[in-house]
């Protein structure tokens, strides 16, 4: 081959590699909780004809959004109990077929530390492993053992050429105590120390901590959160993502000036899909980070932004539970246009006068 047509392919090459975000670094991508309260498996199983639980057209609108990103995380927020029955609050269990209408929806990484991991028991916490791992998915948070925690801990991945150390704790388990020896990460700030160094010993150039804390249905974070937060920056976290409250809080892009970096901030995503009511759990945000290398070759947050969406309920047969980004805001169902204005103004508001450095994608 010739020269000139060697370097021309090389130059597309690398045009491509720039558009798609390959090569020039990565795009990781958040949102909050998915929840399976009765009413969406109840309409899942008429979806299906009784017989099996459908989740199509749940995530059909978001999807692209989700697929665009390099590695999407969601949080699983109900245990894959396996069935014949299913439940939702105050203790879930939903079928396989969520997850993996999650999964076929973009989501690469699934959150399992969260207080609802352990509603169906151990047997059923345990299950959700073998039943993630069946269907292909990453997942963090939970583990059948002790041993087993140590030997996967810390999780990394290499997206793209940079090595992604990802963890995941939660604030408790809703007062069930795991037995048999299964384990979940609880938030523990020795251990988060230590396994965030655990991290960097073994390679990982950026550590992603993913966190379930805070008070439900509360707009703003609170100091427990704000002093955690710093400590886990202390502890060289490049970013950190938290859930729980079912409601959005703000976002901030911190600057650590000991290590000469920004750090993102996300303190509450919000629901992702659910049958909540009161207008501030109706949805949810989106968050986009994109980590690229520095002049010295470390990989750094460069850039974060966000968007809202919504969760509307079906109307009838054969119209599901679906989420809606705020750009297709205007197929959301009339009769739920104004639970929509009521949950995106409140986000918008709380966002607009909190966030630092985090703005709304254009």
């Amino acid at each position: 081959m010739s020269l000139p047509a060697i370097l021309l392919i090389s130059l597309l090459s690398l045009l491509t590699g720039a558009r798609d975000g390959r090569g020039a670094g990565v795009d990781l991508l958040f949102v909050g909780d998915a929840m399976q309260h009765q009413a969406q498996l109840d309409q899942a199983l008429l979806e299906g004809g009784g017989k099996t639980y459908d989740y199509s057209g749940c995530f059909d609108l978001i999807a692209p959004d989700i697929i665009a990103a390099d590695y999407a995380v969601c949080n699983l927020e109900v245990p894959l109990g396996g069935g014949p029955r299913y439940s939702g609050y105050p203790c879930f269990s939903a079928p396989d077929s969520y997850a993996e209408a999650l999964r076929d929806a973009g989501f690469d990484l699934f959150l399992t530390a969260n207080n609802h991991c352990l509603d169906s028991g151990d047997k059923a916490a345990r299950r959700t492993l073998t039943a993630l791992d069946r269907i292909g998915v990453d997942h963090i948070g939970t583990y059948t053992d002790s041993l087993e925690r140590r030997e996967l801990v810390p999780f990394i991945k290499d997206i793209h050429g940079i090595r992604f150390a990802f963890l995941n704790y939660t604030y408790g388990t809703n007062g069930i105590e795991p037995r048999q020896g299964m384990e979940v990460a609880m938030i523990d700030r020795k251990r988060m120390a230590e396994e965030i160094a655990e991290a960097r010993k073994a390679g990982a150039e950026f550590v992603v901590v993913t966190i379930h804390w805070g008070v439900e249905y509360v707009l703003l974070e609170n100091s427990n959160q704000r002093s955690l937060a710093d400590f886990l920056i202390d502890q060289g976290a490049d970013m950190i993502i938290g859930g729980h409250p079912h409601v959005v809080q703000p976002m901030k892009i911190v600057r650590n000036e000991k290590e000469g970096k920004d750090v993102l901030v996300v303190y509450s995503l919000g629901n992702f899909i659910s049958n909540m009511k009161t207008g501030d759990t109706r949805g949810g945000a989106l968050v986009r980070a994109r980590v690229e290398r520095d002049a010295e070759g470390k990989p750094r947050l460069v850039a974060a932004d966000y968007d809202t969406l919504f969760s509307a309920k079906p109307t009838g047969k054969g119209s599901n539970f679906r989420v809606y980004p705020s750009r297709l805001s205007h197929l959301i169902p009339a009769a739920q246009q104004g639970h929509w204005r009521l949950f995106n103004d409140a986000a918008t508001r709380i966002f607009d006068s909190h966030n630092v450095g985090v703005t709304r994608k254009k």
